[in-house]
């Protein structure tokens, strides 16, 4: 699982427009989360003014943070996280939907995703703590991976109450900021505006289309050191999310540690899949599945998509090379050129 609230995104998704433009998008931009959020308008909202539309955008990403952020000791997932075992809280209706579809991911993908891995992530030094550069011992990781299991949480979802069981570390940062793209879109298109692009650190949703074209996104290609493309596509009304292991990691003793750690094990992931890019039509569950997807080997991975009609590439590493694996639902997003 990924450490991505506080983090820069792993797998940059660049926002590529077409040439010759008649007419530059109104764009507007902020921080949140730990990284940089963007909305780009292709044209003119009318009602409400720019400065009022921005204010209104900052306003519900600040309640994301307030509810969802791990980095914020007042947030609602921070006093959840504090609670003695037995004590119960009943969290806010967007609150418990995202926790609904962690937990879903979950099961789909027995524990490979795991909202619950905010622990093991602290311990790699991936999440709020201080970071580090060296593995924790290994008794370490046994006994926090105790610590850690979806399983373990007993969730009310009509009544919205969670009971924590004791020492139990929620952690959004896998699916947050999808969340916190959905809730932008969900306002814009309520206003009447139904052609943009969303960005937050590179959760990405777009929606209609510029005005002279659709919208295009460039996957990068996932080389550390580089800003090159992979692929560029047109992802129509739909989101797209990209997580990677070649970022956000740290070497000890010649080992290469990534920030995707596996719940089941409690240790980083080592296989040859370093992006995972999906689509779907929301970019919550585009990014869990993005996050969860990253996990098991390619294969097993490949196949758990399939069974749940995941439209996902895969970019691996092997031999030194890269090379494409995708499901068939991906394929009509890699007709376009990419120059």
């Amino acid at each position: 699982m990924r450490a991505r609230t506080a983090l820069p995104v792993l797998a940059l998704l660049l926002a590529v427009a077409c040439s010759r433009v008649p007419q530059e998008p109104i764009v507007m931009s902020g921080y949140t989360m730990g990284t940089t959020w963007t909305v780009r308008l292709a044209a003119p909202p009318g009602e409400p003014p720019i400065p009022q539309l921005r204010t209104e955008i900052e306003a519900l990403l600040e309640q994301v943070n307030d509810e969802m952020s791990t980095w914020r000791e007042d947030s609602d997932i921070s006093r959840f996280n504090r609670l003695p075992a037995g004590d119960a809280m009943v969290v806010p209706e967007s609150f418990a939907h995202v926790l609904d579809m962690a937990l879903r991911v979950a099961e789909l993908t027995e524990g490979a995703y795991d909202p619950t891995v905010g622990p093991l992530v602290n311990l790699w030094g991936f999440g709020p703590p201080q970071r580090h550069d060296h593995a924790p011992d290994p008794e370490d990781v046994a006994e926090t991976l105790e610590r850690v299991g979806y399983q373990r949480l007993s969730f009310e979802r009509e009544q919205r109450q969670l009971i924590q069981p004791g020492g139990l570390f929620l952690d959004f940062s896998s699916i947050a900021k999808g969340w916190g793209v959905d809730v932008v879109a969900e306002h814009l298109l309520a206003l009447g505006i139904d052609n943009f692009l969303i960005d937050i650190g590179g959760d990405i949703r777009t929606h209609g289309q510029r005005l002279d074209g659709p919208w295009r996104i460039a996957i990068e290609r996932p080389s550390p050191g580089t800003r090159e493309i992979q692929q560029i596509i047109e992802p129509g009304t739909a989101a797209i999310v990209t997580s990677g292991t070649y970022r956000q990691f740290f070497e000890s003793d010649g080992q290469r540690f990534s920030h995707t750690i596996d719940p089941r094990s409690g240790f980083p992931v080592d296989h040859h899949a370093v992006s995972i890019t999906v689509i779907a039509d929301n970019a919550t569950w585009a990014d869990a599945w993005a996050t969860a997807l990253g996990v098991p080997e390619p294969e097993h991975a490949y196949r758990i998509a399939v069974e749940n009609d995941i439209t996902a590439l895969w970019i691996l590493e092997v031999d030194g090379e890269l090379v494409e694996r995708y499901t068939d639902s991906f394929t009509p997003y890699l007709e376009l050129e990419s120059d």
